[in-house]
């Protein structure tokens, strides 16, 4: 008998393996496309999630370099063969994608592509992908298609797979954010609780020294001498607060896990294409791992709310002993300078304050038109 039929289900199983080890979203949707494309032997793969505006939240490739991805551009829109996928939720086996009625042309980027195997990913009724092929590697005639119907029914079990392993992703992903905004919730109850206490008693024994301070000069003294205690107080509670508020997903993954999170986070709830690089980064002291997150999540902000930049790019690279967190846009950009004079510092004051007070450093290079580059660097504890 062929040894085919064992190295293929051999070949799934690797696949399968692979999705299971992962949690995130975006580390599923790569083993997903690389799995596809070395299982069916194809020039080409990628998987696209769909938004509700008529384009993709997210898009994996597999086969095409980072430097052909950056000149291909934007993201595609749900059209022609892909817009099929995902609406008419049927397999697409294709001898030709560019003859195809339904073709509407790529970017002059694109690599050309010719034999094409896509179908959707499902949930139960819902199509939550598309996951195609393109250039079988093996001989074939002109004008015939190298995907058979054993590579269809293949790729229909990976996807299948796929289904799972993308929604365990997301629940995961999703349990993790409600997990935060709970515990947050919790605490800002108990800030509110305790600090208003705090404050109110402030108030109280400040209105009462001010009406003894003519008529009884000492007690009013000994009265703000109590609005002093009760003052330092209400600063150490804050302070406390501020302490407990440090994400525990910092002490259970690390500062480059929790970046990476959170960045995936953001690149599926925004236009602009937000990206993580960490690399060999060790653990830093507490305070500043803290610091770096705060900064990047202030920058990150700012360039996803304010720049209109279609990339944003996040790296946390050793340096030394100590590290250094760069954010890039390909926003507006904007004149340092002119922003302090108008008083408006998007937040520049607190990165500032926030990298000094762990010994660190922050560095702002922006213009108009020319997009902006924050650094901060820290160094070894």
């Amino acid at each position: 008998m062929s040894q085919a039929p064992r190295s293929g289900l051999a070949a799934v199983s690797s696949a399968l393996l692979a999705m299971s080890r992962h949690l995130e979203v975006r580390d599923v949707l790569k083993t997903i496309v690389a799995s596809a494309r070395e299982l069916l032997d194809a020039q080409y793969a990628a998987l696209g999630v769909p938004d509700d505006h008529g384009g993709f939240a997210q898009f994996v490739v597999d086969g095409v370099s980072d430097h052909q991805w950056k000149a291909i551009g934007p993201l595609p829109r749900q059209h022609g063969i892909l817009a099929a996928m995902l609406q008419e939720a049927k397999v697409e086996r294709l001898a030709d994608v560019r003859k195809d009625p339904r073709f509407e042309g790529w970017p002059s980027a694109h690599p050309d592509m010719s034999d094409f195997l896509g179908l959707p990913i499902r949930d139960g009724d819902e199509v939550i992908g598309a996951l195609f092929l393109a250039n079988k590697n093996c001989p074939k005639p002109e004008g015939s298609c190298g995907f058979t119907a054993e590579d269809e029914e293949l790729l229909g079990i990976l996807a299948q797979h796929a289904a799972i392993a993308l929604t365990n992703a997301r629940l995961y992903e999703r349990s993790r954010e409600l997990t935060i905004a709970e515990e947050r919730s919790r605490l800002a109850h108990e800030l509110h609780d305790a600090v208003s206490q705090k404050l109110f008693s402030l108030r109280l024994t400040a209105q009462a020294a001010t009406a003894l301070v003519d008529r009884d000069p000492a007690r009013a003294k000994g009265e703000m001498h109590q609005v002093a205690v009760l003052a330092a107080e209400a600063a150490d509670e804050l302070r406390a607060a501020v302490v407990e508020l440090r994400p525990a997903a910092l002490d259970e993954d690390g500062l480059v896990a929790t970046l990476r999170t959170q960045i995936q986070v953001l690149d599926r709830a925004h236009t602009a294409r937000v990206t993580f690089a960490g690399r060999g980064v060790k653990a830093l002291p507490s305070a500043q791992e803290e610091a770096l997150l705060r900064v990047a999540q202030e920058a990150l902000h700012n360039a996803l709310r304010h720049s209109g930049g279609e990339h944003v790019d996040v790296t946390l690279d050793r340096r030394g002993g100590g590290a250094v967190l760069r954010i890039t846009d390909d926003g507006s950009g904007f004149d340092p300078k002119a922003v302090r004079r108008a008083g408006r510092h998007l937040g520049l004051v607190s990165m500032r304050d926030r990298a000094s007070g762990v010994g660190g450093t922050l560095t702002v290079e922006s213009a108009p038109g020319k997009g902006t580059v924050i650094e901060m660097e820290v160094p070894g504890g």
